[in-house]
């Protein structure tokens, strides 16, 4: 079950926002009592969203926000005067206080939507290295076997779907003489 770090000055609110989420069955919560705290939790846990007030003792929901990796979204409840204070940013959500229990829910469950969403986007990403050796395969592919580029990029692409590899170990397989 996903994991959710509450934030709140006031432990009694932290405790009724915990009973909405938890009894709505979207996550595990976490009750953290400062910002140090939830970056701590954050970090070690790898938790991607926190649920908080516009104020914590030790600095403001803004900071915390620039402060967390970008794979974490956090959504501040506060009266409204106070989110038009904040920033917009890509992972910060704001719901005015009091909030709805279906509204609350909602915000909730498009945050952790979210990481869902980036860690598709991340692991579809391939880094340098891999890049660089498909790369390498197909440069060997035309020069060797004097396919053009096109020709080899498919050559690897069927290779991989026959063999359920990934890309870059096809190319790796390829170079090192497999096919």
């Amino acid at each position: 079950m996903e994991q959710v770090i509450l934030a709140f000055e006031r432990e009694k609110n932290a405790r009724h926002i915990r009973d909405i989420i938890e009894n709505a069955g979207l996550a595990e919560c976490l009750i953290c009592h400062s910002a140090a705290e939830v970056k701590r939790l954050a970090s070690r846990q790898g938790i991607h969203a926190v649920v908080c007030g516009y104020k914590l003792p030790d600095e403001t929901a803004q900071s915390l926000a620039d402060d967390l990796p970008e794979t974490c979204s956090i959504l501040i409840l506060a009266v409204q005067s106070m989110l038009d204070l904040i920033d917009n940013r890509e992972g910060l959500f704001k719901l005015p206080a009091p909030a709805a229990r279906n509204d609350l829910i909602s915000m909730v469950d498009r945050s952790l939507s979210r990481r869902s969403l980036l860690e598709r986007y991340i692991r579809t990403q391939r880094s340098m290295e891999e890049l660089s050796l498909i790369e390498e395969a197909k440069r060997w592919l035309m020069s060797e076997r004097g396919m053009s580029e096109e020709e080899a990029h498919r050559f690897l692409q069927k290779k991989s779907m026959d063999t359920g590899k990934r890309l870059p170990q096809t190319a790796q397989m390829i170079l090192d003489g497999a096919f």
